[in-house]
């Protein structure tokens, strides 16, 4: 399912126009994105959480020339899916 498949089905299961749901995914995504960007956890209660974590600096390998590498230290998006959404996933 794509974005587009989302808001319509988001528009036929709330009975509003395909633009007013757009509206609402678009902001529900960017407050996600902020909140996380600040350091914040957003949990959904019974679908999963939403948050941030430091990735220390480490040494890699380049594939194509085999040297080593240094990789920079940086924060990347996490998400743990909550029970109830990995129980339906289960079945």
């Amino acid at each position: 399912m794509n974005k587009e498949e989302l808001i319509a089905e988001i528009s036929k299961k709330t009975k509003v126009s395909k633009k007013d749901a757009s509206l609402i995914l678009s902001a529900t995504i960017d407050s996600i994105q902020a909140s996380v960007k600040k350091g914040h956890k957003v949990t959904l209660v019974g679908f999963g959480t939403f948050s941030s974590k430091h990735r220390a600096a480490r040494k890699g390998r380049n594939p194509q020339t085999g040297k080593e590498i240094k990789i920079a230290a940086k924060n990347v998006p996490s998400f743990s899916a909550g029970k109830a959404f990995k129980t339906l996933l289960s079945k």
